[in-house]
């Protein structure tokens, strides 16, 4: 009996988790696997947390990149970041699939703190042109490093996306893209190094029903929302996620 109550709460928990986890993401495009690591790290170890967002991230990822205007345009601009993002997990995956991810979660988190603390005091940064070349695949060989090492797929690639100053429908659409290569890879790095369980899969296409009714109910409430307003919330959900992360990585 105490083995199936515990089994339920579990069951619970992860499913809360996960349509707080959409709603975040339906609003501002991003945002389900850092809660869903933050949440779900207090009560399980970083690379259960990490299998279980698998399917949810990924169901949630493709169907941000399918309802965005300019899929094609952005693929072309972007695939330098994209396929350096998944090198990048590929590499990083052996980190978490060994277990000890506190550290490098702490620093992702301060750096998200830093960055939407900056950002929402001084002026947005923008990145000419020019740079694109060369700094889009950096910024996604980082992004991977830095998801393969945490199971987070934010940074660096969401402030180097702002930064380009993409309309709001086309950033959600590029972050879908970005977010659904970095689920893709982490699920190819962490199954090489067998840190992928059958049951945590199961779970985790459980989650999948919760996620999508929140990221529904959230993307009715950015079609109701101005840009400058989202873009306030976006950095103050990303402040706010960091925090969470930074404090969760030290208990």
């Amino acid at each position: 009996m105490a083995d199936v109550a515990s089994e339920t709460i579990t069951v619970a928990v992860v499913a809360a988790t996960f349509l707080v986890a959409g709603l975040v993401k339906g609003v501002t495009g991003m945002g389900l696997p850092t809660v869903a690591m933050g949440v779900l790290g207090s009560v399980l170890s970083p690379l259960a947390a990490a299998a279980l967002l698998l399917v949810p991230s990924f169901v949630t990822n493709v169907w941000q990149l399918a309802a965005g205007p300019r899929l094609r345009p952005l693929a072309v601009r972007l695939w330098p970041m994209m396929a350096a993002i998944v090198v990048g997990t590929l590499a990083g995956s052996a980190v978490l699939a060994r277990g000890d991810a506190r550290l490098t979660t702490a620093g992702l988190g301060a750096a998200l703190v830093l960055y939407a603390v900056y950002t929402l005091a001084a002026r947005q940064p923008r990145v000419p042109p020019r740079h694109e070349r060369w700094l889009s695949p950096a910024v996604g060989f980082a992004t991977g490093v830095v998801t393969g090492g945490t199971g987070v797929f934010v940074m660096p690639a969401v402030p180097y996306l702002q930064a380009l100053d993409l309309e709001k429908d086309d950033l959600v659409q590029a972050l879908g893209l970005s977010f659904t290569l970095s689920t893709l890879a982490l699920g190819a790095g962490l199954a090489a190094h067998d840190a992928v369980r059958p049951a945590d899969l199961a779970l985790s296409a459980l989650a999948v029903a919760p996620a999508l009714a929140g990221m529904a109910a959230g993307q009715l409430i950015r079609r109701r929302i101005s840009p400058g307003t989202f873009r306030r919330w976006f950095l103050v959900c990303l402040m706010l996620l960091g925090l969470d992360m930074t404090v969760r990585a030290f208990p």
